[in-house]
């Protein structure tokens, strides 16, 4: 029997009301996503990449439809329990990384495990292991302003999956690298996703790294169309 998605979005729509126009960003948006699995998330800017992330990942809700992590409904849940899905289930990767400059890249990764519970000597052992994995064992003391913009950015990808999340979403993380350092970036995420079963929704304009993706999708008036 094979595993329900960790994400499922069912006929999602979004729209924005604009003086007395209504613009539509979504309308049917459907997409399922299962474990180890990378999707690329390929389309022109203004196209709505940025809102499906967002709606997916349970930080803006749908006008309609409904999105499923694991096979749990979300979009009628209290924020408190979204809140809490994101915090558990889900991890975010962005165009910039947002580390806290004061803190060094061990703490950085840290953080977001005691924030949600986790005892000081399993957050900094299971950093430690993360950012080792991610090739970064010599540069756990150094602040992000030390470390070069690859180094900075695989720091937040073991920041989004410290707590372990089923699920990654990551909008452009590539966008300010220059091609040797994103493609490194890359094949690091790639291995982490094939290492622990995490499923992976990338937005990008890299079409040479969305080839070696599982799936590439796109955005059409509104809904996803699967690409070849």
């Amino acid at each position: 029997m094979n595993p329900p998605p960790v994400l499922y979005l069912e006929a999602v729509e979004r729209r924005y009301i604009q003086g007395e126009a209504t613009l539509v960003i979504l309308h049917g948006a459907t997409l399922a996503v299962w474990p180890g699995e990378s999707v690329a998330l390929i389309a022109p800017s203004g196209a709505g990449k940025s809102t499906l992330l967002h709606i997916a990942g349970l930080l803006e809700q749908p006008d309609g439809g409904e999105v499923y992590i694991g096979e749990r409904a979300t979009t009628k849940l209290a924020d408190s329990e979204r809140t809490g899905i994101r915090r558990t289930e889900i991890g975010f990767v962005y165009q910039f990384h947002h580390l806290l400059p004061e803190f060094s890249a061990l703490e950085n990764v840290m953080l977001p495990q005691m924030i949600r519970g986790l005892g000081k000597s399993e957050a900094r052992t299971r950093a430690r292991e993360l950012l080792g994995f991610l090739g970064l064992g010599e540069r756990l003391q150094h602040r992000p302003a030390e470390l070069s913009g690859g180094e900075q950015q695989r720091v937040a990808i073991a920041r989004a999956v410290a707590n372990a999340p089923r699920i990654l979403f990551a909008d452009e993380p590539t966008g300010n690298l220059d091609p040797h350092t994103a493609n490194h970036v890359f094949d690091t995420l790639a291995r982490l996703v094939q290492a622990t079963e995490l499923a992976a929704v990338v937005a990008t304009h890299n079409l040479d790294l969305a080839a070696r993706m599982s799936r590439r999708v796109t955005l059409r008036d509104g809904q996803v169309v699967e690409l070849g």
